[in-house]
């Protein structure tokens, strides 16, 4: 399905004097708002390739109907997502799940729907159809080592995929761990991982990064051999400077408290991109901002203090990512309530008076530290948000136009109630 530009238009047309009023009020309170809408267009957030179906549980699956069953589909439902929020305009492929055929072609229908290709994914924490060797065990950390080189030509395949798709970036996710003490040699299994993770890094394309995304327990619950931000950054540091900790919010133990990974992190120079979602109990992979939306707003506040610190664009030097995914709600919706809830944390991070902040904290004014964050937080910035959209042609309420719009009803019909995306 694709929308014309006509259709965003004439869904706009009626919201754009309530919405001129709410900026009008907004300026009134709190200024120019120039630089805040600006800032709030240029952002840029992925779309996994495997969030655009119904998530599935080890319970059960519901599709929701309409589902992208092919790469092309997918590619037209991230575009779909781009006309509407304007925000979304990557995708981010999991190979083998989204091989492309046709690399030329697939590239090409990515240009007519204004997409890029973020971060290509590698998967060894599944077994394929016809794969010779098991990742029962572990992949990169594996006693045999015919199921590590394995692992590593799986790598480079999917670095191939991506450069010629575009793509400038590869995670690595490993659920190679363990599941009961003593069933591993913690550092055996370290220097195994490093050594296959050399491997494929000496192979990365000149202006490539890795990302090394660690996570804190699931599918092995006694250890994970990339579990914790401390691990992907040893990884990282010994790699090289191309190497990178990615961050998901869903892989951290309960409470633990993400702004300050984030902040030394950045610190260090090792944070390489996130993949948003939220959590109540682990990885959930829930809407981002469901659950924490302070939280959410707290790891902003230290991503723009700290990217701005060192010079670093909001838009192109990190890599921003959603990795939500439920069986619930309809795949787009939910996208499209992550995206918000993204713009929305980012925009009140940006209202954070920082000079004031950071004189506070030098004189150890706990109450004002704590007011400059909560007069943010409690900002109202929809219309900064609404008016960011409509000025790069988006449409200002974009869940509200995908419904109006019946896009659902249209995919159904176009692909069949059936239909399934492949992925998880």
């Amino acid at each position: 399905m694709r929308l014309k530009p006509q259709q965003i238009e004439d869904f706009n047309s009626s919201r754009l004097k309530p919405l001129k009023f709410q900026l009008d009020a907004f300026s009134t309170i709190h200024g120019d708002a120039e630089s805040l809408i600006k800032k709030v267009s240029d952002f840029r957030i992925a779309i996994p390739s495997w969030a655009l179906g119904t998530g599935g549980t080890r319970f059960g699956r519901f599709p929701a109907g309409g589902e992208p069953a092919i790469l092309d589909e997918k590619l037209e439902d991230v575009g779909l997502l781009r006309s509407l929020t304007g925000t979304a305009d990557a995708i981010s492929l999991h190979i083998p799940w989204d091989i492309p055929s046709n690399a030329f072609a697939v590239r090409q229908l990515a240009d007519e729907l204004g997409l890029r290709f973020d971060a290509v994914n590698s998967n060894t924490f599944q077994d394929q159809p016809g794969q010779r060797l098991s990742y029962k065990f572990g992949s990169m950390q594996h006693t045999d080592p015919g199921v590590r080189q394995q692992a590593i030509e799986h790598n480079l395949e999917v670095i191939e995929y991506g450069r010629q798709l575009g793509s400038k970036s590869i995670t690595v996710w490993l659920a190679d761990g363990s599941s009961f003490p003593g069933q591993l040699n913690f550092r055996n299994a370290f220097q195994n991982t490093f050594q296959s993770l050399e491997a494929v890094y000496k192979h990365l394309p000149e202006d490539w990064k890795m990302f090394i995304e660690y996570k804190a327990f699931e599918p092995n619950f006694y250890s994970m051999t990339v579990g914790d931000w401390g691990q992907s950054l040893l990884f990282a540091s010994k790699l090289g400077s191309r190497a990178f900790t990615l961050v998901d919010l869903g892989h951290h133990l309960p409470n633990a408290n993400i702004e300050q990974i984030v902040a030394l992190l950045l610190m260090e120079g090792k944070l390489g991109g996130f993949h948003f979602n939220d959590s109540k109990y682990g990885d959930d992979d829930l809407t981002v901002g469901c659950i924490n939306p302070y939280q959410l707003f707290l790891i902003f506040n230290e991503l723009i203090a700290g990217m701005d610190e060192r010079g670093m664009s909001h838009t192109a030097d990190l890599g921003w990512m959603i990795d939500a995914s439920h069986n619930l709600k309809d795949p787009l919706e939910d996208l499209i309530q992550s995206v918000d809830a993204i713009l929305t944390a980012y925009c009140k991070a940006l209202l954070i008076d920082q000079i004031k902040l950071n004189n506070a904290q030098r004189e150890n004014d706990v109450v004002l530290s704590q007011e400059l964050l909560q007069m943010a937080y409690l900002t109202d910035v929809r219309p900064l948000i609404s008016e960011a959209r409509r000025r790069i042609g988006a449409a200002v309420d974009p869940l509200t136009a995908y419904r109006s719009l019946k896009c659902r009803a249209e995919l159904i019909a176009d692909r069949g109630k059936a239909s399934r995306a492949t992925g998880l």
